[in-house]
């Protein structure tokens, strides 16, 4: 919100320049993001004084003029400006110079006659004036010669932009920012003026009735202006709105838009003609309802919307914009203004669905206070009384079904400067408080605190220690150290966990990846999910941020494609990649989802299914899980069938793992294969033993057999091993497969596999010991897979 410190002198006594005036408000809690010095852009431009004006000789349009610009000689310059005369006072940029806009202004020749710079209009220098002309700004007659603009012209002046947070609504105008400023420089500060004198002779209620029929209009305020004369606002208020970012429009708009930014209640000013019915009802559109808003756009509004009515036709969408039909026109001769209090939530949800976020809709989403409604609306018609742009007719409409007060908070004192860490005196603390409209009385070791219903960020202990450190000073509190012996730092077993796999993936060659966790529902119609597949089933935001983030993932195959193509898009020749993240699965029944968390690698480039089976084969490793098979996995359609396995852990699948389906790649724009794995870290975790014991160095020394075995070419290898552990018993001490044949000497239909197997035990074995149990293996597969030995 900018803030011009011109503005902001108007109701407190600021004696220190605007740089040191944002850096005390930000470090009494108001974000400054920017302090703006305005005419800081303009650089060598004066004022000077037109001494002769003569024709160009070859352009009808141009002159030459000479002008005296506080310097020894005066200077030539040409110009085409049609209202200047001899004499005449102007600002004048010479060489060298540089406009609003980065404009530079250099000499050089117009129509071949020399020009030593340019005369400014008063939109050239950016200059907001009460009476604009076409052509160049000409200065009162008394204005010296030869001094910068900017002194002569008063610019040197500052704005200052803050950053709002959401539980701060007070301080999104200018008098809360007001307050702040008075409460940090430990001054006083006026508030505007609010009296107006009004016609008796008629009253509004004879005139106009207001029905509320939603609760989420928590007041509504109307008066009404006759006599009504439409025209330009005055130069001064003119002036505040610019620098504030607003465009003045007309005197009766003007005000409704001063007064929002200078109090932060937004207004609303309706042509009375419009209200035909003489009959304002505040009610929820209906489904389906068309209404065009003042930028002239028709808009489809739904029974969430909160409209303002005449009667039954809609004239304003509560909170966010008025309709361009009763909008304020140049023959205006009655309006009703008004000033109300919108439910906040409504606001924000209604102005999203609509793509229309406005000034007010901004203000009123952060839940304003009803009670500022009545403060505004004097304050309008003070203004009104001011720019006579009207007669304030009697009375007022005021729909207040619920008022808010103010409310008590009781505070330990003792426990302020304990919570801070500050030894102040509860007189202190009091005044700190006052300083901020917080009255305070202390009663014993305690504060008692009325909080105005403006200060809605206020309820706790903590907001209270808060208000009080913040206009001490931050800078102020001694530095503590936490004084508990309760207190253990570290990370749990799980997050000790999460930290061993993360380094394994990486030593693996692995980048760590991270995505959001919504998701934008066709994502699941690129990685073909099948339409009745329960992963659709998702949990579905509420208000999210577009289409492509509105429903919680319940797969993580999405986020890593995303993730590839990406990479794939930027021409990387590879990309190697893992997230730890979670998916969330609907329960029936129950509002919260069940949360999965989930391991997925995603790769492509110089790679195989081998490699990515070596990630996984890694990762049970460095977990210390056993007993896992690999079962082939055929019916998941956003995997390659031939080419994707199941993870299977005592039975439990853990995941599955293998080469993405060619069309999901397509889907994606990825033209090489993909190869990609989603595991189950809770189901890992749970099979996990990570106790490592040593095991010595053996003392007797290790007999190795090989066996070669033809077997058809359907049979897993891992079929071949699980009889090698079971059947090698305790002298097996491990086993290697290092050949898989096809070619002339195998039949058609089959394959030739090689194993190394290595036997130990505490002692030296026998020829006869371990070719006992080496036979044992061989005829075991030659039973159960049909095995022939080589």
């Amino acid at each position: 919100m900018k803030v011009p410190v011109k503005w902001l002198k108007d109701y407190v006594d600021i004696d220190i320049s605007p740089e040191e005036l944002g850096d005390k408000l930000t470090l009494s809690g108001s974000k400054v993001e920017e302090v703006i010095i305005s005419g800081a852009e303009i650089q060598n431009v004066v004022t000077g004084k037109i001494l002769k004006i003569e024709p160009h000789p070859d352009a009808e349009k141009l002159v030459i003029c000479q002008v005296e610009v506080g310097k020894d000689e005066p200077i030539q310059i040409v110009t085409g400006a049609p209202n200047m005369k001899e004499n005449d006072i102007v600002p004048v940029a010479l060489h060298g110079s540089t406009l609003p806009g980065g404009v530079k202004i250099k000499k050089g020749k117009l129509r071949g006659v020399l020009s030593n710079g340019m005369m400014c209009s008063s939109d050239e220098l950016g200059i907001v004036v009460e009476h604009p002309v076409y052509g160049l700004m000409i200065l009162p007659e008394n204005t010296p010669i030869g001094v910068d603009i900017k002194e002569a012209l008063g610019l040197s002046s500052a704005v200052i932009d803050f950053e709002i947070t959401s539980n701060r609504p007070d301080c999104l105008s200018v008098l809360g920012i007001a307050r702040e400023t008075a409460a940090t420089l430990n001054r006083s500060y006026k508030k505007p003026e609010t009296g107006y004198n009004s016609d008796k002779s008629s009253n509004i209620n004879d005139q106009l009735k207001v029905e509320v029929k939603d609760s989420l209009c928590k007041r509504y305020m109307s008066r009404m202006i006759k006599n009504v004369k439409i025209e330009s606002s005055p130069n001064w208020m003119q002036e505040r709105l610019t620098e504030a970012g607003v465009r003045p429009i007309n005197n009766i708009v003007d005000i409704t838009n001063f007064v929002m930014l200078e109090l932060g209640q937004p207004m609303h000013a309706f042509d009375k003609r419009q209200i035909s019915s003489n009959r304002i009802v505040v009610e929820r559109a209906k489904d389906g309802e068309k209404f065009t808003t003042l930028d002239e756009i028709e808009r489809n509004l739904t029974s969430d919307v909160l409209c303002i009515k005449d009667g039954e036709t809609t004239v304003a969408l509560a909170g966010i914009m008025g309709g361009l039909d009763s909008e304020i026109k140049e023959d205006t001769t009655e309006v009703v203004f008004e000033s109300a209090c919108f439910d906040g939530t409504n606001i924000r949800v209604s102005a999203q669905r609509l793509a229309l976020r406005t000034e007010a809709s901004s203000r009123y989403e952060k839940d304003l206070d009803p009670n500022l409604a009545e403060m505004a609306l004097n304050r309008a018609c003070n203004l009104v009384e001011q720019l006579n742009a009207g007669i304030i007719v009697d009375g007022t409409i005021d729909v207040y079904e619920n008022p808010v007060t103010a409310k008590k908070l009781e505070v330990d004192a003792n426990w302020i400067n304990k919570f801070l860490g500050t030894d102040m005196s509860f007189t202190d603390m009091k005044a700190y408080l006052e300083r901020l409209e917080l009255p305070t009385e202390v009663i014993g070791d305690k504060l008692s605190i009325t909080v105005p219903t403006f200060r809605t960020d206020i309820n706790i202990k903590e907001d209270v220690a808060e208000e009080v450190a913040r206009i001490f000073g931050y800078d102020k509190i001694p530095t503590t150290l936490m004084s508990s012996n309760s207190l253990k730092g570290g990370k749990n077993e799980r997050q000790k966990t999460d930290d061993t796999v993360i380094a394994r993936l990486i030593a693996s060659g692995l980048n760590q990846s991270i995505s959001y966790a919504f998701i934008s529902p066709k994502a699941f119609d690129k990685i073909n999910l099948p339409e009745d597949s329960v992963l659709r089933n998702t949990v579905k935001i509420r208000n999210p941020l577009g289409e492509d983030y509105s429903v919680m993932r319940t797969t993580t195959a999405a986020s890593m494609m995303e993730n590839m193509a990406r990479n794939y898009s930027r021409s990387n020749a590879e990309a190697y990649l893992f997230e730890i993240g979670r998916v969330y699965i609907p329960v029936e029944g129950k509002e919260l989802p069940n949360e999965k968390n989930i391991l997925t690698v995603g790769m492509y480039g110089d790679v195989e299914y081998v490699n990515l089976k070596g990630v996984v084969e890694n990762l049970l490793d460095i977990l210390g899980i056993d007993f896992v098979k690999y079962e082939r996995e055929t019916d998941n359609a956003v995997y390659h069938p031939g080419k994707t396995a199941a993870l299977m852990i005592r039975n439990e699948k853990a995941g599955v793992f293998g080469e993405v389906h060619p069309d999901v790649c397509d889907n994606y724009g990825i033209d090489v294969p993909v190869f990609l794995a989603e595991l189950n870290l809770d189901i890992l975790y749970r099979h996990a033993n990570m106790n490592r014991k040593y095991t010595p160095l053996p003392k007797y020394p290790a007999v190795s057999r090989d066996m070669a075995l033809l077997i058809d070419d359907s049979i897993l290898v891992q079929d071949i091993e699980e009889i090698i552990k079971k059947q090698g018993g305790s002298l097996m001490e491990g086993y290697k497969l290092f050949d898989i044949y096809k070619g002339k000497q195998i039949p058609d239909g089959k394959k030739s596999v090689a194993y190394s197997i290595t036997y130990r035990a505490n002692k030296t074995l026998t020829d006869d010991e371990v070719t006992k149990v080496h036979n044992k293996i061989l005829k075991t597969c030659e039973y159960k897979l049909g095995a022939q030995l080589r």
